[in-house]
């Protein structure tokens, strides 16, 4: 289980391993993610599933986008908004999505949520990080 002191040191986003659409984001944000203050965890991870425990969270759904920062959790389009703050200046618009409703936000996210195996399909099993990217996960 990761320490409580490395998940405060640096935001940890949880994702669902398995989903190639949900993957497809993670890589994304290892490029964007410039400065490197990002970490990652597939929820179906011995780590993910620690730190669910940890905040009390379900251990069963896992077709959510978990942000934790600061002993802060986030879900859904909350924490998509959190992240894409902290991306590189011409990712700064999406940021005007806060002034969308969160229940339309996460509404449009839970329909997302619910057909990305059918739109993108999925894994057997958890990716693999690629090469230099191991210390980014948990």
């Amino acid at each position: 289980m990761p320490s409580t002191n490395a998940v405060q040191q640096q935001p940890v986003i949880l994702f669902d391993g398995v989903c190639n659409f949900c993957n497809g984001t993670v890589n994304f944000l290892l490029k964007q993610d410039k400065k490197k203050r990002f970490r990652f965890a597939a929820l179906q991870s011995e780590a993910g599933q620690a730190l669910l425990a940890q905040y009390g969270l379900s251990k069963e759904n896992l077709d959510t986008f978990i942000l934790v920062d600061n002993g802060k959790v986030y879900r859904r389009s909350t924490a998509a908004l959190r992240v894409g703050s902290n991306l590189p200046w011409y990712w700064q618009w999406t940021q005007a999505f806060r002034i969308v409703p969160p229940f339309i936000r996460d509404g449009v996210y839970n329909f997302i949520a619910r057909n990305r195996y059918k739109w993108f399909g999925k894994k057997k099993t958890c990716m693999l990080p690629a090469p230099g990217m191991q210390s980014r996960y948990l």
